[in-house]
């Protein structure tokens, strides 16, 4: 079972400020850094260094070539992935010294991707196999509908929330992984606790398996009538700009591999817990091995405690 990412890439600009910037307010950033991102891009690496086989299709601009090579780097087949005269997507993140973080994301190359491509790296999956998509990139609902007609199970991270969800066949999604804000909005309900936004999920999507991460309180699972939860790993957050999608790309790697859900999603946290301990998004994503020795680390840390 292997994935097909087809997601963005971006270059991320992040300012350090000492608080997020109001309406009519000018600050000063304390630092400016650039790194590595976007949701597609993050995803596809968490997967690969998880152990999955993945394959990536997006676009970068002429600026942006050196992602398509740390993709290859990370172990991601990138061979396919377009370089266009259009400018790279890029993030402009504010990032707080508690590690909090907002985000503008300017589309750029991410939204050229045509139909004859989409299609052209299907053709490089079989059925069975996953189709990986977050909402930054275009012809979204055109890839579930073509991934599904070949036999394909579908994963979508519904981020960032834009109407333009909303003209996606979300029926033939088979894993949703969404945080509480994307929850409320996919089921529709505008005020409810966790096991609730969980519950108005299951009852919209019945077919589907529910992730709903839900912050320090950790993440939520459902799938048909087996619910589980696992609790979020304290640790010292540095950054928190890779987390959702490292444990996006943990978590599918392990279905992949076979892991009955609980695993997934102890594995999965585990990995976003220790991407948070690190600055940046897709150079803070473990390896299968480093998530295991964090693992160890962290036990023996709570058994001094």
């Amino acid at each position: 079972m292997k994935i097909l990412d087809i997601g963005s890439l971006n270059i991320d600009r992040v300012y350090s400020v000492d608080h997020f910037v109001k309406e009519g307010e000018t600050i000063s950033a304390d630092r400016l850094e650039f790194f590595n991102g976007g949701k597609g891009l993050n995803q596809s690496i968490a997967c690969a260094k998880a152990g999955a086989e993945v394959i990536h299709a997006g676009a970068v601009g002429r600026d942006g070539t050196f992602l398509i090579q740390l993709l290859k780097d990370s172990g991601v087949h990138a061979d396919d992935v377009q370089v266009l005269d259009e400018p790279s997507g890029h993030a402009v993140i504010q990032l707080t010294p508690g590690g909090q973080n907002c985000i503008i994301i300017s589309h750029g190359a991410n939204f050229c991707l045509k139909e004859e491509y989409i299609d052209r790296m299907l053709e490089k999956c079989d059925p069975g196999d996953l189709l990986l998509l977050q909402n930054e990139v275009n012809n979204l609902a055109y890839a579930m509908t073509q991934a599904k007609k070949r036999g394909m199970k579908i994963a979508f991270n519904a981020s960032p929330i834009t109407d333009a969800i909303a003209s996606c066949p979300l029926q033939l999604v088979d894993y949703f992984l969404v945080n509480e804000t994307e929850g409320s909005y996919l089921s529709s309900l505008q005020e409810g606790s966790s096991p609730e936004i969980l519950a108005a999920l299951h009852a919209k999507f019945p077919q589907a398996v529910i992730v709903l991460t839900v912050g320090s309180d950790g993440v939520l699972y459902q799938e048909g009538d087996t619910v589980l939860s696992h609790p979020a790993y304290r640790v010292h957050a540095v950054d928190t700009t890779g987390a959702g999608d490292t444990f996006t790309g943990f978590f599918l790697a392990g279905v992949c591999k076979g892991l009955d859900a609980q695993e997934c999603l102890r594995v999965a946290s585990l990995a976003a817990a220790r991407a948070v301990t690190i600055k940046g998004a897709a150079n803070s994503i473990p390896d299968w091995n480093e998530m295991e020795d964090f693992a160890k680390q962290f036990a023996e840390k709570k058994g001094k405690g």
